[in-house]
């Protein structure tokens, strides 16, 4: 009894003295402690500071027919759907103005019908026709709502407009059809034809799938390179590239080709996947998407190896690519437009390379073509800049190595 008595009294302080040693590896480097404490919570202030919760509205065009009576500024139309429309002109060239929504320079065509009177003597609802071009199923559902706004609007227009000139549908004011006239087309004198024309259904996979396909290439690219120089300084091995006919520039190089082969074939298995099995759909070229999933592994190889670079441990390191992690999903985009942030805090979103990755992806994936080509290039720039910091950390590095 005693012997096992002690037996149990040995293995706590054992367990006592790992628990000491780990606790005192922790203290004796303040960055991890930092990281682990500030990071999560300078994610939360920002967000928080920088979270507007203000969706801008529809930036709409009204087409109004040749000859009409209905009125020609956007004035006119400011008020019949307040905080969801944004009238920024009328015109009466319909196939133009539904080109500029396949464009996306507008967000939301309204098209009057063409004899609104002669409908509605004839006792039928007049018919006017949305269109909008969204394949982000939020915004397609907001872009309905809108639509709903706007036909009640339009709506109690009409019949207040009617009983201030003191119209009476029963005295035949109207013209001789007034007796077909039914309840509910006084009620209601106009209805909604919707259409979204974007090439792809508005759909919840669909949409987040090329979001968590970038997500996962940058979270990829990141990770593996992550812990690299700092295994490397830990184990002694700067000491042998000091000495070594190896530059800078060839050392990273090296890191940077071996990573993005792991990654890119990570991303190939998960591309197929994606597509084949889950059934996203690809609509612009294979080559571009290559393209785009190269630039966005090459400008996450960047932030992976300056972590490795700065970070003065294995623990440090992924706590950084964690707090990377979670800023992505914060800001980037994945969860929340980045529209709907403060303008300063666009810029930080618009540093993460899945920002860019997000939505030529999505672009690329659903719509067939990348709208915004500056993104591209945006990547490119982040990659070569991340680059360039990082060459000219490993030669510090390796210069002082011990």
């Amino acid at each position: 009894m005693g012997d096992a008595i002690q037996g149990i009294g040995h293995s706590i302080v054992r367990m006592a003295s790992f628990t000491g040693k780990e606790l005192r590896e922790v203290i004796r480097r303040p960055g991890v402690m930092l990281s682990m404490i500030l990071g999560p919570f300078l994610i939360m202030f920002l967000f928080g500071l920088g979270y507007s919760g203000y969706r801008a509205p529809f930036a709409t065009e009204i087409v109004i027919p040749a000859g009409s009576n209905l009125p020609q500024t956007p004035e006119d139309y400011a008020e019949l759907a307040p905080g969801r429309l944004d009238v920024r002109g009328v015109g009466n060239d319909a196939a133009a103005a539904e080109q500029r929504l396949r464009d996306g320079e507008i967000d939301l065509l309204v098209v009057a019908p063409e004899n609104a009177a002669g409908e509605l003597r004839a006792g039928r609802q007049t018919a006017i026709r949305v269109a909008w071009n969204q394949v982000d199923p939020v915004y397609d559902q907001l872009a309905t709502l809108a639509t709903s706004i706007l036909v009640s609007s339009l709506n109690a227009e009409i019949i207040e407009q009617a009983a201030a000139t003191g119209i009476s549908l029963a005295e035949g004011e109207l013209g001789p059809a007034v007796e077909n006239i039914t309840p509910d087309v006084i009620a209601r004198p106009t209805t909604a034809e919707t259409e979204n024309v974007a090439p792809t259904e508005p759909d919840v996979l669909s949409f987040f799938g090329p979001a968590v396909f970038a997500l996962v290439i940058q979270h990829l690219a990141v990770t593996l390179t992550a812990l690299s120089m700092v295994r490397e300084r830990l184990s002694g091995q700067m000491d042998r590239f000091r000495v070594a006919p190896v530059t800078s520039m060839e050392l990273l190089v090296g890191k940077y080709v071996a990573y993005a082969v792991l990654s890119l074939a990570v991303s190939a298995i998960v591309g197929v996947l994606l597509v084949g099995v889950l059934g996203v759909p690809l609509l612009g070229s294979i080559g571009l998407f290559a393209g785009i999933v190269l630039l966005l592994t090459f400008a996450s190889l960047g932030f992976g190896l300056l972590i490795s670079l700065v970070a003065d441990s294995e623990r440090q390191a992924v706590q950084l690519s964690m707090l990377m992690l979670l800023a992505s999903v914060f800001f980037s985009g994945f969860v929340l437009p980045v529209t709907d942030f403060a303008p300063w805090m666009q810029y930080i979103a618009y540093a993460l390379p899945v920002t860019h990755g997000i939505a030529t992806l999505q672009q690329l994936m659903l719509r067939g073509v990348v709208m915004d080509t500056w993104m591209l290039g945006v990547l490119l720039g982040i990659g070569l800049v991340l680059y360039l910091i990082s060459l000219l950390r490993m030669r510090r590095v390796i210069r002082t190595a011990d």
